[in-house]
């Protein structure tokens, strides 16, 4: 309802009284973990039984080498020998089997398990963020970049699901996988090749760890670029028809690209610090590996090691390094997962402007309502206040219209009334209740607005008629749209009301836009109504029309009527006359016609102007 010269708030994260509010700090690792933890742990046996399942697979991997070393050995038997027959092929060979079988279904087992965990901790952060943005002023949804939010949710929520999977199917299994191989190579043979292979191990996650760290700000810079460029597409393409107008497909273009350009190079510095990583990564295995392998050749030559020995520890070590080494893909993805998630917790944090009192109750609203504004302050931005002092009263079943020049603060008298801001100074009562002490939404399910500006769903007529009252039948539908005149234009069109309007209702003219939210909002049968200019895009015979129908639905319900032209008025309980945030003048029509003040000459001024227009209309 940005419209008669009124000022929305400009000032990012601006608070209820106007001050800036510093950026959210990015957290901790660790503390955007344990916000996702209290989601997982709704689902607790399921993360035991997968923990479980992931510790048998590790045994049975670990199982794997102790028997390739006790295979080795017994191939030291004789040629021609009996037994081999029945030791090697049937024993050890089905044993082998029986392992790599083990870790694979245990594997899966726990896949499978927790699977449910993962997906439903993704579903209801998604949904809570969903919940929560709904929930935030208009301050923040005339200041938010549509296409980067939906990016950084997008992003979050696919992030749950890489970071859980890679937590608990890669992170967790190697680290009990390498405490098991260093127990057993520090107990069977003597302590170097643990402390090699432990050396190695800390060497590699440290300079993992820092590097990727270091790295971490590319991404950052590349997830800015991405979520500017996806705005910018989705801004031009929102506004397809200006785009069109001014004939600037080239400069969307090239706005567009500039975005494009600073998350290339955002990737490119990405991929070649990730080159950097991995050389580093591979050299530190190398060096581990050749220093392992040396200490275990040596010991064969010099009698204190089998050949399964030697066997057993190449198979330790590639069997620890091929995951170690995934590692460090896995700790990198970690790292941007969590920079992802962090975004989407961001967004969660934003604080609420206007928020439900503890305790709220419900609005009572039994029959018809009286709507008061007393001595009413308020500014979008200290600096320009919008209101000053204003009081008045719309008696219950009466409508009271409010006039005056654009900029005077009009506007902004529904939005305080639907509570999308609250006043700095005074009170806004609805059926004598002060509406901060009850709830939000009852608030606004007591009320029903027909705006300047409508703005339709990408749906079907009938489901935007329907959106005043989801649970409404066909018939309730169509008696709506026929109390806004435009059953008999849906009624002509190949699909009916099953017809699509588009992307905010652009398929519709002005007046058919209007005439559908007309329709909403009758079918809402709210007790307080507010027409924001709601004939403002009919013409002259339909206006008249829709004036006799919105008179017929006013008719017993508390209305507030916000117009510039004041023959749709005349007929109001009182007229209120706005200008720069004060009431100057208040009467009926006739009244404030006899005071021959502000409202007098701006009835004159109209009414010469509708005079010069009929016979050129003519």
């Amino acid at each position: 309802m940005r419209h008669h010269g009124e000022t929305a708030p400009t000032a990012a994260g601006a608070t209820a009284s106007g001050t800036a509010a510093s950026p959210a700090p990015v957290q901790s690792d660790w503390a955007t973990l344990q916000r996702l933890l209290p989601y997982l742990w709704q689902y607790k046996w399921r993360v035991i039984a997968a923990i479980v399942f992931m510790v048998g697979a590790k045994f049975a991997n670990v199982g794997v080498p102790i028997l390739l070393k006790t295979l080795v050995d017994a191939m030291s038997l004789k040629p021609g020998d009996p037994t081999a027959l029945l030791v090697v092929p049937v024993g050890l060979l089905v044993a082998y089997g029986a392992l790599r079988l083990s870790t694979s279904l245990f594997t899966e087992l726990r896949e499978l398990v927790f699977a449910k965990a993962t997906q439903g901790a993704a579903r209801s952060i998604a949904l809570q963020t969903c919940e929560h943005l709904h929930a935030l002023s208009l301050r923040f949804h005339l200041e938010r970049q549509t296409g980067g939010m939906t990016r950084d949710i997008e992003r979050g929520v696919r992030g749950i699901e890489s970071l859980v999977s890679f937590s608990l199917y890669s992170i967790v299994p190697t680290i009990i996988e390498v405490a098991m191989v260093l127990t057993i190579l520090a107990v069977k043979f003597d302590a170097s090749f643990a402390w090699i292979t432990g050396g190695a191990l800390v060497l590699y996650i440290a300079f993992t760890v820092v590097v990727t760290e270091w790295r971490t700000q590319f991404r950052r810079q590349a997830n800015e670029a991405d979520s500017g460029a996806h705005t910018k597409a989705i801004d031009s393409l929102l506004n397809y028809e200006t785009v069109k107008y001014f004939n600037n497909e080239s400069f969307e273009a090239r706005r567009y690209d500039e975005s494009l350009e600073a998350l290339r190079r955002a990737r490119l510095k990405s991929q070649s610090t990730l080159s950097l990583l991995n050389t580093g990564q591979q050299l530190i295995i190398a060096v581990g590996l050749v220093a392992m392998l040396w200490r275990a050749t040596q010991g064969v030559v010099d009698g204190r090691l089998t050949l399964g020995d030697l066997v057993m520890v190449n198979a330790f070590m590639i069997q620890l390094y091929i995951p170690l080494n995934f590692l460090g893909v896995i700790y990198r993805e970690i790292k941007q997962n969590l920079t992802d998630l962090d975004k989407m917790f961001t967004l969660m944090d934003r604080e609420r402007e206007v928020a439900d009192a503890p305790g709220a109750e419900p609005l009572r609203t039994n029959g018809p309502v009286d709507v008061r504004f007393e001595h009413v302050d308020f500014a979008y931005e200290p600096a320009r206040p919008i209101l000053h002092g204003v009081s008045f009263e719309i008696p219950a079943g009466k409508t009271v219209a409010v006039v005056g020049p654009s900029g005077s603060g009009k506007s902004t008298l529904a939005r305080l009334l639907y509570r999308f801001y609250d006043p700095q100074q005074g009170r806004i009562l609805i059926a004598g209740q002060d509406i901060r002490t009850v709830t939000q939404a009852s608030v606004r399910r007591a009320i029903g607005i027909v705006p300047q500006d409508t703005v339709l769903f990408n749906d079907t007529v009938a489901y935007n008629i329907r959106y005043g009252q989801p649970d409404a039948s066909d018939a309730q539908v169509e008696q709506a749209a026929r109390a806004a005149h435009i059953h008999d234009f849906i009624a002509s069109t190949p699909q009916g009301y099953q017809t699509k309007v588009g992307e905010r209702g652009l398929k519709l003219s002005g007046g058919e836009k209007q005439r559908v939210a007309i329709a909403r909002t009758l079918l809402k049968d709210p007790p307080v109504l507010i027409f924001d200019e709601a004939t403002s895009a009919l013409d002259s015979a339909n206006e008249r029309a829709i004036q006799a129908e919105l008179k017929s639905a006013a008719r017993g319900k508390t209305a507030l009527v916000i117009a510039h032209r004041l023959s749709t008025v005349v007929d109001a309980h009182e007229i209120l006359v706005m200008e720069l945030g004060r009431i100057i003048e208040r009467g009926t029509h006739l009244q404030l016609l006899a005071a021959r003040g502000r409202y007098a000459d701006m009835w004159a001024l109209q009414q010469s102007a509708e005079l010069r227009v009929e016979p050129a209309d003519a």
